[in-house]
């Protein structure tokens, strides 16, 4: 992946599951995993904090803190993060407005960490081909409303591995700051999100697609981050 592109690796060692008896990560285990994938690769990582007594041993291991839908508007969570001196990536809710989406970040911010990039990660809506609907609205919105970056996550905002690369190509031509982008060696026997993550082939494709886009559409370069 690094090759092809990517500058950041995402793993998730706790993992929030709308059913309980979904794989739900390795926890500290999936952490040293992780560390030893920046050891090897050099690329930094970022994984989710989903509880405030889970901050503490996901700092030690990772360079970016991730806040995820579920948490969007855990407000203790995010003041917490906002007291930590590494980047957060604040993820989307659910069904969040724009307007509640900012104050989120907002509430870290306010705590002194200014370091909070945000994630469109497709909210819910009445369709239900699609894993979620993703809003690239938000894109330009965001970019009108604020000065915080935003990245794209194509995978979970569809659901569905074959319509990654497309929504991926929409983000970058909206003009978004990064994307993340789920990728897996064998996405048939992956224990979480399978159907919506690309090979190493696709990946690779899917990077020089939008690297070339990138240049066109918007004139500047984007980033990749990995799950």
């Amino acid at each position: 992946m690094k090759e092809s592109g990517a500058n950041i690796f995402r793993g998730g060692a706790f993992k929030p599951r709308s059913s309980p008896y979904s794989f739900r990560g390795l926890g500290e285990d999936g952490l040293k995993f992780l560390a030893s994938a920046r050891q090897e690769t050099g690329l930094p990582i970022i994984t989710e904090v989903m509880t405030i007594a889970d901050i503490e041993i996901v700092h030690r291991y990772s360079d970016i803190l991730q806040v995820g839908a579920r948490n969007m508007q855990n407000f203790n969570l995010l003041d917490e993060v906002g007291r930590q001196d590494k980047p957060v990536m604040l993820k989307r809710g659910l069904s969040a407005t724009f307007e509640e989406w900012l104050l989120a970040a907002e509430y870290i911010m306010a705590k002194g960490n200014r370091q909070v990039m945000l994630c469109e990660r497709g909210i819910r809506t009445f369709e239900s081909y699609t894993r979620n609907t993703l809003d690239l609205a938000a894109v330009p919105v965001i970019q009108k409303l604020s000065h915080l970056p935003i990245i794209c996550d194509p995978s979970h905002g569809t659901g569905k591995w074959y319509l990654v690369p497309a929504m991926a190509a929409a983000s970058v031509a909206a003009g978004a700051d990064g994307l993340m982008v789920e990728v897996h060696p064998a996405p048939d026997h992956a224990k979480s999100d399978g159907a919506q993550s690309l090979t190493f082939e696709n990946f690779s494709l899917l990077m020089e697609r939008v690297r070339a886009l990138s240049r066109i559409a918007v004139g500047k370069p984007i980033s990749a981050a990995l799950g």
